[in-house]
């Protein structure tokens, strides 16, 4: 039994170190974070995959993550997706919510028509953003992500980017972020505490 409890008290600490890891690496790349007035991106008027104009103002309201990618992605984008409605489920019966953006580096052949065939595969709840390729390559830059298409052929490219996923509180405003190599106990306790779950505990 206290062998048991041992490894437990192990597992959460490291478990802790691991988080407290990620959030110092999040605020290396983005020190202005830790100020509440910092603000990450800026105003645009894009297309969701609905159709209907998006702005920034879709970001207030509810916690966000946001995440940069293309529908054509193999394995990093699909895989992102697929752990955020998972991780949004288990917060929402914890008693959270969690808005979620799929933004395209790939607006060339991601239009709103292609999003419209690609979102639904991660469920409700999620929103793909598109529009023209100078306004969404001005959005990406806004928020730092990198994009850079690689192995041209005729038949198609792919497309090296940023598969870090942005969180944002219900103020709109940039709280931490996903690593695509975090494990779902670090990135779940991160959207706890976007969600205030951890304060009601």
């Amino acid at each position: 039994m206290k062998k048991i409890v041992v490894i437990g008290v192990i597992f959460a600490a490291v478990l802790a170190g691991a988080y407290s890891l990620s959030e110092f690496i999040a605020r290396q790349i983005y020190p202005q974070s830790a100020s509440s007035q910092f603000q990450l991106g800026s105003p645009f008027s894009l297309v969701a995959h609905t159709g209907k104009t998006i702005t920034e103002q879709a970001f207030e309201g509810t916690p966000s993550a946001v995440f940069f990618g293309f529908t054509h992605c193999p394995e990093v984008c699909p895989t992102t997706m697929n752990d955020l409605t998972l991780l949004r489920d288990r917060l929402r019966v914890a008693g959270g919510d969690l808005n979620i953006f799929f933004i395209t580096v790939d607006p060339e052949r991601d239009t709103v028509a292609a999003l419209k065939d690609y979102i639904p595969y991660f469920g409700g709840g999620i929103t793909g953003i598109t529009g023209t390729p100078d306004a969404v390559h001005e959005l990406a830059r806004k928020w730092g992500v990198f994009w850079q298409k690689n192995n041209v052929t005729e038949q198609g490219y792919n497309i090296d980017h940023t598969a870090t996923v942005f969180l944002l509180d219900k103020n709109g405003q940039f709280k931490g972020t996903i690593d695509f190599h975090e494990s779902e106990e670090i990135a779940y306790k991160k959207l706890e505490r976007l969600a205030d779950l951890d304060k009601q505990s």
